[in-house]
Formats: C-alpha cells, structure tokens, sequence
C-alpha cells in the first residue's frame, strides 16, 4: 500500500509565494549551493521485505514524472519515435535504431584504461544538473512498513540525497538515472551500500520489464560520478532467457551460507556470472559488491545488469575498450560506432546508422558481442578472483545444469501492466 500526500505547489523550489529573496546559485542545480535549501519530491521505501509492493511507484510515479519532463522537452530527442525490433533467431536480439545518439550525448572525460579514478569536480557531474531533470528523492523510509510519497519535501541537510533524475540522452521509454548521495561526490565505484540501493529500486518498481544497469569506467561509462541506470522495455532480454549452469558451493545444497546461489551463462556471446536468492536483499548485495570492488581492485571493466525485481544480478567482466586500445577490434564493428555497455550486453543493442539497422541479424549481435567477452582461460582466473574475494568455494566436481531455465524469470509469468502512461506501439516484433 502507497501512501501519496498532497501538498500546495509553489512557484519554484527556492521562494514560497511572496518572497523575491533568490536562494542559492540561482542555477537551481544539485550542488550544495542549492539541493539543502530546495524541496523536492520525495519517495520513501519500506526496507521490510515482506511489505506489500504494487505498481504505483513504476506507472504512477516514476514513468508519470518521466512524462512530464518529456513534455517539458527536457530530453535531447524524442527516444520513443526511435524504430525498434526483435531480430529474428533464437536468441532474440533487440535492435534500435537512434540515428546521432553518440553526437548528442556527453562525451567522456577521462581515461579508459583505469577502473578506479577518483572523483574531479572541474569535470561535468550530476551535482551540474538542473532540479528540472531530477524526478524524487529515493530515501529509506526509516523502517516504515509502507512505501509513501511526498510530491514536496525540504532537502535533509544532514545528509546527501539518493537523487532519481531523467537520462536526457535516453536510450528507452524511462530511462532514469539513479544517483546515491548525490553531494558526496562519489567516483563510478561500487560498494555495497549503493548495490542495495538499487536492488530496492528494482523491488520497489515491482516488475520484471524495469531493469537497471551500471557500468563500470572502462565498460563505457561516460560520467565519473556513482550512479546506475534504469529503464523499462515490454520484452524478456536475451541474456535474461539465455541457459545457465549453476555452480556448486562448499554449503548445504551446494549454495553458500547466506543462501546465494551463483550460476554461469551457457551458450550467451558474453561470459558472465549470475547471482542469486539469498536469505536476504542484503546477502545479495554484499555478495555482487565484493565481487564488483574485487573487479575494480584488480582494474578489470565490468557491467552489472539487475533484472527479476531485484532477486537476479549478472555480472559481466569485459575487455572491449582493452581490445579496441590495442587495434584488436575490427573495422567493421568500429565503424558501427556501437559501445557494448550493459544493455548491449544484455541484448538490447543501439545502432547509429540505418544500414547497420536494416541490415541486423544474429550473427551480426553475436559477433560484437563475442568481441567484449573475457576469452574462457581469463574467465576462469577472473571467477577464481571473484570467488576468493567474496568468500565463496567452488565444489568443482558437483557443478550442476540449471534444469529451471523456464523459472529463471518472472517475466514468463508476469502480465505487462496495464496503465495509460506506457508507450503502444513501440516495439515491432519480427
């Protein structure tokens, strides 16, 4: 149960009515100067995982708001009017066409071959934006039982603010970004506090077609500052219907003792790891982040895919930029202009030009994609990294074929929701 509170608009998030006192920079931006004197909206969600989830937050509330901004032409194009398709073939590759997407969005700003690089305020971060962008707090309701909104609430100024804010070079219909503690000014690094926070974004939003994604510097990200993305797409991705073989733990029932199961993927142009359940959301997120903070130690690029509301996270160590760096990738894919990040992966690919589009096929997808995956030799060494950093003892002479491929999603089960804010008509299936 959602519990919405109304509250009288005012002119801007500076001034009440009446006061010609401008508060701030004047920019109405996210930095300090402005975000602890502002009211903003505020989502607050229940911690308990036995509290009752519905689809208000995705339909109502964010996809709503998202909306809107998109009314208020706050977007650099209009995402929805891109072509999109199911290639045909077993694996169902998604292309879209988003023809200059790669000349309108920022550019990056710092090196690729470094996973861990500290944070640089000269450089543009998400403390620039305008309020305008930003959608809601996302804050822990303090052990509440039910999630609430607050369509306007002062700024705490003891502490930073979890920011969602639209992706103003959208990549798919609610394309947000998700931004821990916005003022602390954290590098792109992952640890376990912020992995948490969006599992809870994922389980707030209450349906499988809402994923989010993060990637890494040197997996194409293009902004060194924390955040994750997150958009929904009507369609299960490839990587979410691809085989996995689930590797067998030093435990009970070959899992480990927190009860999470860790599987890989077979058959997928991409190797990856896959984890899962649990005994709690916590278990989970401290399982993937030591996983992801080994990554970044050991300065290996990965993305980060958080699918099935929140229960089912895939971890993709990768090599694109190292290959592209040492003249390995060939002209062909360069020329197709394609950074393989975390949806690319995932099997929802954006293509910048109309011959790549028309012209898509599976072998055409698996052949990028083949070229960001770790060779099967590194894979082992860097699971072996992963699995000594996070505790977990591979039992190597019990490893079992996941035989539950059909359950490995909600998605087949899940209707689509049903509300008038969703875009008709936007996926074209061949």
């Amino acid at each position: 149960m959602l519990t919405i509170k109304r509250v009288p608009t005012v002119v801007s998030n500076y001034q009440e009515e009446g006061s010609p006192e401008l508060i701030g920079c004047g920019r109405n931006c996210l930095g300090k100067c402005c975000l602890h004197v502002s009211k903003l909206p505020l989502y607050g969600f229940s911690s308990n995982a036995n509290s009752p989830k519905s689809d208000v937050f995705l339909s109502q509330i964010l996809l709503a708001q998202w909306e809107e901004r998109m009314e208020r032409g706050l977007f650099r194009y209009d995402v929805t009017a891109c072509e999109t398709k199911v290639i045909p073939g077993p694996q169902g590759f998604i292309a879209q066409l988003n023809e200059g997407r790669h000349l309108k969005k920022r550019p990056t700003e710092f090196r690729v071959d470094r996973v861990l690089q500290p944070f640089d305020p000269a450089k543009f971060n998400f403390t620039k934006v305008g309020q305008e962008e930003v959608l809601f707090q996302f804050e822990n309701g303090d052990a509440v039982d039910n999630s609430y909104f607050l369509e306007r609430d002062a700024v705490d100024p003891t502490k930073a603010p979890n920011v969602v804010a639209i992706n103003v070079s959208p990549i798919e219909y609610g394309h947000v970004l998700l931004i821990p503690r916005v003022l602390d000014c954290y590098p792109q690094q992952i640890d376990q506090e912020s992995l948490l926070l969006a599992l809870y974004m994922a389980a707030e939003a209450s349906n499988p077609y809402f994923r989010l994604g993060y990637n890494s510097l040197g997996a194409f990200a293009t902004i060194n500052h924390l955040h994750f993305q997150a958009y929904y797409l009507n369609v299960q991705f490839p990587v979410e219907k691809a085989t996995t073989e689930m590797i067998s733990l030093a435990g009970r029932s070959g899992v480990s003792e927190n009860g999470v199961k860790v599987s890989k993927l077979v058959n997928y142009p991409v190797r990856g790891l896959v984890f899962t359940e649990g005994k709690s959301m916590n278990d989970l997120a401290e399982v993937v982040a030591n996983a992801c903070i080994c990554l970044q130690e050991n300065n290996i690029p990965f993305n980060v895919l958080i699918s099935d509301c929140g229960r089912r996270i895939y971890l993709f160590p990768q090599c694109y930029a190292e290959k592209q760096a040492l003249g390995e990738v060939s002209q062909e894919l360069l020329d197709t202009q394609v950074n393989p990040a975390v949806w690319e992966i995932s099997g929802h690919i954006v293509l910048k030009r109309r011959t790549d589009y028309e012209e898509a096929s599976e072998a055409s997808a698996w052949r990028l994609l083949a070229e960001v995956s770790l060779s099967e030799e590194r894979f082992e060494e860097v699971k072996a990294y992963i699995f000594d950093a996070t505790g977990l003892v591979e039992m190597k002479d019990q490893v079992k074929k996941d035989e539950e491929k059909e359950e490995q999603f909600d998605g087949n089960v899940v209707e689509p929701m049903v509300t008038p804010c969703f875009q008709e008509g936007c996926l074209v299936l061949q």
